[in-house]
């Protein structure tokens, strides 16, 4: 997977790239601990995301409840498989998805 990540003051963009599963939600994870320090706005470009296992919705999760005290988080560009994903698991009514 590629994490792909924009700062534009406090307005952060991370794009990811191909699957986020067991073996690349750790890296996202540690990756967004130190990231989102100063940030109000987090958004989340899934246009290149292939697949997204119960490993990264975690990670999407732990980054809403972060965002949910500083500011405000968007997930944007979401494929059908990946929206369906987010509709079985409930993550619809979670996150904010444009």
């Amino acid at each position: 997977m590629t994490i792909n990540k924009t700062l534009n003051g406090e307005a952060l963009t991370i794009a990811l790239e191909g699957r986020l599963d067991t073996t690349t939600a750790p890296s996202l994870d540690d990756e967004l601990k130190t990231a989102l320090n100063g940030v109000t706005a987090l958004t989340f470009d899934l246009e290149k995301l292939e697949y997204i296992s119960s490993a990264g919705l975690r990670v999407l999760l732990s980054a809403q409840k972060v965002m949910n005290k500083q500011g405000n988080m968007i997930v944007k560009n979401v494929s059908e498989e990946i929206n369906e994903i987010f509709e079985v698991t409930g993550f619809v009514d979670i996150l904010n998805i444009e």
